[in-house]
């Protein structure tokens, strides 16, 4: 039985020393993680030690099946809650979390659209055998490029974020003899309980056009938007208007208020202009757990808390329902995925007197994961390739690279006798993880494993090579 070591000084308070320190928690672990009869941890059935053997390390690793459960079960469980409401709606799936041609392929096979932010995430989705209508062009500073190749391939739609951009969407689509379908992005200003740098509807951001007027008495720059976009009406195509309030977001109440203020904007766009928009995208931004700190809710009962809101909404307009949609990228990829890794040197620092931080370093780092660098955000790992009775040490799993911020994992405890060679595996590494990967130091990107339902195992996007590195370097 593994010594019950105390709590830690450096410990943050949420942290608490495991009674079992191989022990995968089922809030963070979900249904794809089991351990074996050897210890080792497995995906779906396959130890992770057989998956760094074929593949390499570090890989990111997919489950097939949990990124397929999520995906149809966010949509199945907001149809569930909205359509006895009235609402028809569309889930979707946020690429930006995670893209290539397999995972768009898994998301729209079970019902979802594809969500695009530039005209790379677009070609993918494409090369996917995505139907164009089925994709949606998102991003603040679009180029004119990326605009007429979605009008050339005839997107469903594509969110505007500026009144330059209104102007250069009306213009290329008259040059292409077509109407543009674009829907207006808007901030709602709602302050959702999110990092700064995640919450992306308050008022001092890049993202989209304000609720609010620069001057009292003026028309808000929504307002002036949807003039603009009345006024081009022989080259678009107004769809309706969209938003977005953040990212790991763990409450309804704040997609409430957002509905509340983007269906007011909708009852003055039909009381001015005599035009009833369609359509509501209501973004994504639904959280997940990293660790045990975190308090993630089933999607039935997100969906379920939602409904009452949007019910309150929709009965004091008496405007036909619109269309809905939403967007969740992290739900559905973040939990999905797992990052191995390989143990190298480890080593025990004195902080303080009697204080002492051991530092576990592994074959990856900020290069594979730059969330924790660029959101302070919180992970956890577990000794992945054996279980051990060695008492629970309080360990900073870190990368390879020349940064002191280089954190995989800020606090976690792990066996005593952790060494090189050993495994972990870091768990929620599916969105983001690799969409904001880089070459710093030269580290050559992993690449991505998925796990299908019957146990095999093969790489949906290619490890790197050094070679790949210097194809690029021109040498001149």
């Amino acid at each position: 039985m593994t010594e019950l070591a105390p709590a830690h000084p450096l410990a943050p308070a949420w942290l608490q020393v495991p009674a079992d320190p191989a022990a995968l928690d089922p809030v963070v672990f979900t249904s794809q993680y089991a351990r074996d009869d050897t210890g080792c941890v497995t995906v779906d059935s396959v130890p992770v030690t057989e998956i760094a053997a074929r593949h390499g390390s570090p890989s990111y690793v997919v489950s097939e099946r949990t990124f397929r459960d999520r995906a149809r079960g966010f949509r199945e469980a907001f149809e569930a809650a909205l359509n006895p409401l009235g609402v028809e709606l569309e889930v979707y799936y946020a690429s930006k979390a995670l893209l290539n041609t397999a995972v768009a392929r898994w998301a729209t096979e079970e019902g979802l659209n594809i969500d695009t932010a530039s005209g790379g995430e677009l070609a993918v989705a494409l090369a996917a055998g995505v139907a164009p209508g089925r994709i949606a062009l998102h991003g603040n500073n679009k180029s004119a490029e990326e605009l007429d190749r979605a009008l050339e391939v005839g997107v469903g739609r594509i969110v505007v974020d500026s009144l330059a951009e209104i102007e250069l969407v009306a213009r290329l689509a008259r040059e292409r003899g077509t109407r543009a379908p674009v829907m207006i992005r808007v901030t709602p200003g709602v302050h959702a309980s999110t990092h700064e740098f995640i919450a992306t509807a308050h008022e001092d951001q890049k993202f989209g056009l304000s609720l609010n007027p620069v001057q009292e008495g003026e028309d808000s720059p929504a307002l002036v938007a949807v003039a603009a976009c009345v006024d081009a009406s022989d080259a678009l195509d107004l769809r309706g208007l969209h938003c977005h309030i953040g990212s790991q977001i763990f409450a309804a109440e704040g997609f409430g208020q957002a509905a509340e203020r983007v269906f007011a904007l909708r009852e003055t766009v039909a009381e001015r202009w005599d035009v009833t928009l369609p359509e509501i995208d209501l973004g994504g931004g639904h959280g997940v757990a990293y660790t045990a700190a975190d308090s993630p809710r089933e999607v039935a009962a997100i969906a379920t808390d939602l409904a009452p809101l949007l019910t309150s909404v929709l009965e004091s307009s008496d405007l036909p329902t619109p269309h809905l949609s939403f967007e969740p990228g992290r739900f559905i990829a973040g939990p999905s995925g797992c990052t191995v890794y390989t143990v190298g040197t480890v080593k025990t620092v004195t902080v303080s007197p009697g204080v002492q931080r051991r530092y576990v370093s592994v074959d990856g780092g900020m290069s594979d994961n730059a969330r924790p660098v660029l959101y302070d955000a919180d992970y956890t790992a577990v000794l992945a390739n054996r279980v051990s009775e060695e008492t629970p040490v309080l360990s900073r799993v870190v990368g390879k690279h020349c940064e002191s911020g280089d954190i995989v994992v800020k606090d976690v405890y792990l066996p005593g006798d952790v060494t090189a060679g050993d495994l972990l595996v870091v768990p929620v590494t599916g969105a983001y993880c690799w969409s904001l990967s880089s070459n710093y130091n030269w580290l050559p990107r992993p690449g991505i494993v998925a796990v299908a339902p019957d146990g095999d195992t093969r790489e949906i996007v290619r490890r790197e090579s050094v070679s790949d590195l210097l194809a690029r370097d021109t040498g001149v």
